[in-house]
């Protein structure tokens, strides 16, 4: 058990787990965008743990930069976009990798994916640690996925809850 703030806190994804997945999807990205020069953007505050871990397992030329975007309030997405540091590279002719922490109503995503798909990139993908596809809201193609999970709130690995518990090693879930 974890006391995060005000809440309680169960292991739901050990770190070991975490990594080895994120691996696996490094090595996937590596093969498939052999010779692109992939532009990978990350979606901050989120993912940073997620993107560093899977630049890691990155074995291909590439680049990456930074947005920043917000949609949560406390333990609920709001669905509204805020772009809060925008992006400064082109992505003309690029093919892009969004690098997002969870997914799960989708909303922010595909505003998002629109954002960006109006500077005609070559191709843009969706990379994400953890997808809620029982909370979407909005049709959404998440191509790199490093875990399905149910429509629970989640902390650790990036994740927060209302600003806390970035630092976990592992993914903790809201207890019952």
């Amino acid at each position: 058990m974890l006391t995060v703030k005000d809440k309680k806190f169960v292991t739901f994804i050990e770190k070991q787990a975490l990594e080895e997945r994120i691996a696996e999807v490094g090595r996937e990205i590596s093969e498939e965008y052999r010779d692109k020069n992939p532009l990978f953007v990350v979606v901050l505050n989120g993912a940073f743990m997620f993107a560093a871990e899977l630049m890691k397992n990155v074995t291909i030329g590439c680049e990456i930069t930074f947005v920043r975007v917000s949609s949560y309030s406390k333990t609920e997405s709001t669905g509204q976009l805020t772009e809060v540091l925008g992006l400064k590279e082109s992505i003309h002719n690029r093919h892009v990798i969004i690098v997002e922490d969870i997914v799960d109503t989708g909303l922010t995503m595909n505003k998002l994916l629109f954002q960006l798909s109006t500077q005609r990139p070559e191709s843009i993908q969706v990379a994400t640690m953890l997808f809620k596809p029982s909370a979407l809201k909005t049709p959404l193609s998440v191509k790199y996925c490093g875990f399905e999970i149910e429509n629970r709130f989640v902390v650790g690995y990036g994740l927060d809850y209302d600003g806390y518990g970035r630092n976990i090693d592992s993914i903790y879930v809201l207890a019952e």
